[in-house]
């Protein structure tokens, strides 16, 4: 049985949430675990507050032979060396463009027509 270090889904759209288990490679992204042993929660506004690992059964798992997804490794990369960065500003606000105003009518179009009186 080859194991796999992964994450599990659990949070719901537009607010994601995820579980870092210990679970067959062959098991459905969402399917029973062996052990939960972290969390990852994207939408925390402090990056070093994101994930929370067991690292002592992740280094329990690592040395029996399992081996970690692509983005856990990237996590346990910035945890073990504790490289979060920091979170970019929101961008600032723009003032909206000003409506363009009306122009006032012509005065040729209001004017009568030259050369003749009107038709009895």
């Amino acid at each position: 049985m080859s194991v796999r270090i992964r994450m599990k889904m659990t949070g719901r759209k537009h607010q994601p949430f995820f579980r870092i288990c210990i679970i067959d490679r062959q098991k459905a992204r969402d399917g029973l675990p062996i052990e939960e042993v972290g969390t990852y929660d994207p939408m925390v506004k402090e990056k070093s507050a994101r994930v929370k690992l067991n690292l002592e059964r992740i280094d329990y798992w690592l040395s029996v032979g399992a081996t970690p997804s692509d983005r856990v490794a990237t996590l346990l990369k910035k945890v073990k060396l504790n490289r979060f960065g920091t979170a970019k500003p929101a961008p600032e606000k723009v003032a909206p463009k000003a409506l363009p105003t009306p122009e006032a009518p012509a005065a040729d179009a209001e004017a009568p027509a030259e050369g003749g009186e009107a038709a009895e």
